[in-house]
């Protein structure tokens, strides 16, 4: 008896299909004219290939052209899957940083992300990560995935979720305009707030992105409540060098989990920092794999590096949810074997390339 496509999108989290049999039950929802999206009905009549015939494994998906900035103009409607019918429930649609020109966005389905999360839960288990403690997040909320997954997991995993806002497209603009001194009082204006939060309420896990975390660390005093209150850093949403990372680990946060989560609006999903890592080795990440894909590749050729030499980072997504193909991410990495069953790469040390499209990349706070 066949297996519906669907089916095969919707494994369970412990019984990982064949991988060539999941790119296939993939094209066939994307692509057939009863269960896929508007936009990628549409978009299949400019292709030169067709995705139902001719892409079976993961290196065809470097068939597909790099779409992601048409989602700066595209109505979240028109990425639905018909197949979904009226049974779609969209928790928000989200956006990119903007960080090289207008946003991008996309529809995140209930059905995905608590997928997504309870991949994610996973490892915070498997690394000893208590449940029915209180999050506090120094993360962007409003467009962006990174509050509303903060809040969500906290809750999830029986906690209550604490937040400071932060815009961290003000702080973009105001370094791109010369203006760093208001960037610098901004930052200290939200350091202020995560500082009082810790100092009166009761936190276990803290969520933020490196330079507020750097920030935070600075006064010896914010340094010594995490260290003594807090049992999790969780860091994301820009990106944090090795030297920073050795420090933080080995001086200035001795007594907390401190652990790192690289991610992109574009793969609608994180990932999580290898566990086992010694305070020597490189940061590495994993994919939510076959759902989400790395590859590390010369620009130039599209080629992929040789396993230990730095490439551009190239992300995939296929989901039942969402079909995001050979997407040239703004980060380098040094190319990691994946973990064994894991397709595709994983990737160590990530750091944004220095222009993309052209523009310069500004991380700021976020």
């Amino acid at each position: 008896m066949a297996v519906a496509h669907e089916d095969i999108l919707d494994f369970p989290l412990d019984r990982v299909p064949d991988a060539t049999e999941f790119i296939e039950a993939a094209m066939h929802w994307h692509f057939s004219p009863q269960t896929g999206s508007p936009y990628w009905l549409e978009r299949a009549k400019t292709l030169d290939f067709d995705p139902i015939r001719d892409v079976h494994t993961f290196d065809d998906l470097r068939l597909f052209p790099n779409v992601v900035d048409e989602f700066r103009n595209v109505p979240f409607e028109d990425l639905i899957p018909k197949g979904y019918g009226d049974t779609a429930t969209v928790i928000g649609v989200y956006e990119s940083g903007g960080t090289t020109g207008s946003p991008k966005r996309l529809p995140f389905l209930e059905e995905w992300m608590a997928r997504s999360e309870s991949w994610q839960e996973g490892h915070m288990d498997a690394r000893g990560h208590r449940r029915g403690i209180n999050w506090l997040g120094v993360v962007p909320t409003g467009p962006h995935m990174f509050g509303s997954w903060t809040r969500r997991m906290a809750l999830r995993r029986g906690g209550v979720p604490y937040f400071v806002d932060l815009d961290p497209r003000w702080v973009k603009r105001c370094i791109a305009d010369g203006r760093a001194d208001e960037a610098d009082r901004y930052a200290e204006h939200l350091v202020a707030q995560a500082r009082d939060v810790l100092e009166t309420q009761t936190i276990g896990y803290l969520v933020t992105t490196p330079p507020l975390l750097e920030r935070l660390v600075r006064d010896d005093h914010t340094a010594k409540l995490i260290n003594d209150k807090v049992e999790v850093v969780m860091w994301g949403g820009a990106h944090m060098d090795a030297d920073t990372r050795h420090l933080l680990r080995t001086e200035v946060l001795p007594d907390v989990d401190l652990w790192g989560n690289y991610g992109s609006t574009m793969i609608l999903s994180g990932t999580v920092e290898r566990a086992g890592l010694s305070d020597e080795d490189l940061c590495t990440f994993d994919t939510f794999s076959p759902h989400v894909t790395f590859a590390v590749i010369d620009p130039d050729t599209g080629d992929r590096v040789a396993y230990g030499e730095r490439g551009q980072v190239v992300m995939n997504h296929v989901s039942k949810a969402m079909l995001l193909p050979n997407n040239l991410e703004r980060d380098t990495a040094i190319r990691v074997e994946a973990p064994s069953g894991h397709v595709g790469d994983s990737v160590a040390d990530v750091a944004p390339v220095a222009t993309f499209d052209d523009k310069p990349v500004i991380e700021g706070v976020y």
